[in-house]
């Protein structure tokens, strides 16, 4: 077995009676799996997967294969929850590790829980509505939704997509290099042409919120990794499009092909890079989110089908993270990994007391 494995399972017991990111810890079924993986590419890396059902989804087996070595289920919504928010491990709610009396978001509360606090590198996650991007926003590590089709999803409507958790771009690249056939890195090429999007034209976003993100974008400038480009991204606030199609009354198709997805589409066509906050609020309290949807940045990019990435921005005055969200073309994942990465050097991932 591993000492990387050994390091996660210890980390695991420790901590997670008090963060309750997992509902299963799988100790001896992961030593088993260790026998022999350190000759396969991943080396006996241990990863987490969101949920129950996660043991048996396609990224799970593909990292399986490659020498990855599942520990446990990952936290999501428990019962009488809503499931933009919360998650209910083991040993009860799921607690953000940078403040215990806040929520780490959902659907992929746990596996954002776990990385963060350094139980594991990487997890799986999904990403419906910002499922994956919420949460790695929230816990100050970097989240990916990958481009809609680009891995299989048992979601029938369409929205929801494969994505990972991890401890940076970097490790996120683990998880896309085994999963995705015919996958090669891409190196950004800097200065990265960028338009950012303070509020995609509709969502009311918290100042604090909007000063974090910004000035995480001046400094990006300055180090000279991006040049921001004149102009915006105004779209009309997708909330009716995505609930009809999550509802089965349309197709999110014809949000695409309406006057928000031609606009994206040009903007995208034009520039490589769109930037916005991911979450218009710091995380709320368990007590829930009031009239504000946290998914209001992120699930316009659920009903297009674009990639989008978490990468952790700093912290508002209340000491939680927020996260700058990075959207590019369909199928452009690996240059979407590539340019988060030259991101992260100026950006890097901040980890909670404790976390090693």
């Amino acid at each position: 077995m591993t000492s990387a494995l050994e390091t996660s399972l210890a980390r695991i017991d420790e901590l997670d009676p008090e963060l309750c990111a997992f509902t299963e810890v799988w100790h001896e079924e992961a030593r088993r799996r260790a026998e022999g993986a350190s000759r396969l590419p991943l080396a006996g890396l241990p990863f987490a997967v969101k949920g129950r059902a996660g043991i048996r989804s396609y990224a799970a087996g593909r990292l399986i294969a490659a020498g990855g070595i599942p520990v446990g289920a990952t936290s999501v919504p428990g019962p009488g929850t809503a499931w933009q928010t919360w998650g209910r491990g083991a040993h009860g709610r799921t607690v953000n590790p940078w403040r215990p009396d806040r929520t780490p978001g959902g659907s992929s509360a746990g596996s954002a829980v776990a990385v963060a606090a350094g139980m594991v590198e990487l997890a799986t996650g999904s990403d419906g509505a910002g499922s994956v991007r919420i949460p790695a926003a929230w816990c100050g590590v970097f989240g990916l939704k990958t481009t809609t089709g680009l891995l299989p999803s048992p979601d029938r409507t369409g929205l929801a997509s494969p994505g990972v958790l991890a401890s940076s771009a970097a490790r996120a690249e683990s998880f896309l290099r085994h999963v995705l056939d015919g996958y090669e890195p891409r190196s950004a090429r800097l200065p990265i042409p960028a338009v950012y999007s303070p509020d995609l034209g509709f969502a009311t976003v918290d100042p604090d919120v909007a000063r974090v993100t910004r000035e995480a974008v001046d400094r990006l400038v300055a180090a000279g990794t991006l040049r921001l480009l004149p102009g915006s991204c105004a779209l009309t606030d997708p909330a009716r499009a995505w609930a009809a199609v999550r509802a089965g009354r349309t197709a999110s198709a014809q949000w695409r092909d309406g006057a928000d997805g031609r606009a994206l589409d040009a903007l995208l066509d034009r520039v490589p890079l769109l930037l916005s906050p991911v979450a218009p609020t710091p995380p709320h309290g368990h007590e829930g989110p009031g009239a504000v949807y946290s998914t209001a940045l992120t699930w316009a990019f659920n009903l297009s089908g674009h990639p989008a990435a978490s990468l952790p921005a700093g912290f508002t005055p209340d000491g939680c993270p927020a996260g700058l969200q990075l959207v590019t073309r369909r199928g452009a994942d690996a240059a979407l990994l590539g340019m988060a990465r030259a991101m992260e050097r100026v950006l890097p991932a901040p980890r909670p007391r404790g976390a090693g």
